[in-house]
């Protein structure tokens, strides 16, 4: 489905570069495509992906009324939003003060915990229910499998809730073929499963966009990416296609290359260079990206620019601008980001 956005449109031509601009068709094509998958409950959408309460809402109206957050910023913001009736923090931390005040104030938070230090942290800082976060082949956060179920006991005996078990194989989602990440899933599933008997309760959370379909065995997927992607996403065979970009304009050009607006402050850059279409990306810089353009650009010209990961990139912008179907523009502040 190609874009309908024109960087030389006049829905674009006021805004100061660099922008972060949205195709909303695209958008909610995406949304639409990932509810009919997993409706629902099925899908605990990711907001890390966006960091934006406007772009949860329309999740929400497609039927996903639970949150993944990534931070404590984002609970504050998505409870604060009116979205806050089932949000689950898959992240550990030492201080759970301030999301004991969410809480408190009416909104339903879920912890991830995976030591007796952020057991207690959550229990002294007010949070009434976890999930015992297991490690399931990626080396970050996570206990081993076999001290679950004593994590469990522990957090139920300072009365917390334990809502059951989380893990994530983020280490797989870029594998291929399908049937070896499919393959390379269920194993790491299977360990999500054994530590699930040992610790109970009705949640099984896992997953994310590059996973969404060959993890059968978790019951809730926490993808985010889907809704806007990126270039290291688009390599997968998905439903979901480029929805943002971040606008440029060229502010030098060669015979042999041109120069726009877009630098290493504008663009998450882990996953490599981004994507200028028609033209070879050279390097990025500060503030700038240097690009091959098939066609000759002159100064002043717009480009769009895709980038290589979506969640770094749209932290570093206060708004991205949502262009319409009918050509109006709408503004959304990426409320969501920071801590």
């Amino acid at each position: 489905m190609p874009t309908s956005i024109d960087p030389a449109s006049s829905a674009l031509a006021d805004l100061t570069t660099p922008a972060l601009v949205v195709d909303g068709t695209l958008l909610q094509a995406n949304i639409d495509a990932m509810a009919a998958v997993l409706p629902g409950p099925r899908l605990r959408p990711h907001v890390k992906a966006h960091k934006t309460t406007e772009l949860a809402r329309r999740q929400y109206a497609a039927g996903h009324h639970g949150f993944t957050c990534a931070t404590i910023r984002e609970v504050e913001g998505m409870a604060a939003a009116g979205l806050g009736a089932d949000l689950l923090l898959a992240n550990e931390i030492v201080d759970a003060t301030r999301i004991g005040a969410v809480v408190e104030r009416g909104a339903r938070v879920t912890l991830a915990v995976d030591s007796p230090e952020t057991i207690e942290a959550a229990a002294s800082g007010g949070v009434r229910e976890v999930v015992i976060d297991v490690n399931v082949g990626l080396p970050r956060c996570g206990c081993d499998v076999a001290d679950a179920g004593v994590l469990a006991d522990h957090a139920r005996s300072l009365g917390l809730s334990v809502r059951g078990v989380m893990g994530y194989e983020g280490h797989l989602m870029m594998v291929t073929p399908y049937a070896e990440k499919q393959r390379r899933v269920e194993k790491a599933m299977r360990t999500l499963l054994q530590a699930h008997e040992a610790v109970g309760g009705e949640l099984v959370t896992a997953g994310g966009t590059g996973t969404y379909q060959a993890n059968a065995w978790a019951n809730e997927i926490q993808a985010g990416s889907y809704v806007l992607m990126d270039t290291q996403y688009a390599g997968l065979d998905t439903p979901f296609v480029q929805a943002f970009w971040v606008l440029g304009t060229v502010i030098s050009a060669h015979p042999t290359h041109a120069v726009a607006d877009v630098g290493l402050k504008a663009l998450g850059m882990d996953h490599g260079n981004p994507r200028v279409e028609g033209a070879e990306v050279q390097f990025v810089s500060d503030e700038h990206i240097t690009f091959r353009p098939s066609d000759p650009v002159r100064v002043g010209d717009r480009v769009l620019v895709t980038p290589a990961h979506i969640d770094p990139t749209i932290a570093m912008h206060e708004r991205m601008h949502v262009v319409r179907a009918d050509g109006g523009r709408e503004v959304w502040p990426v409320d969501l980001r920071g801590w």
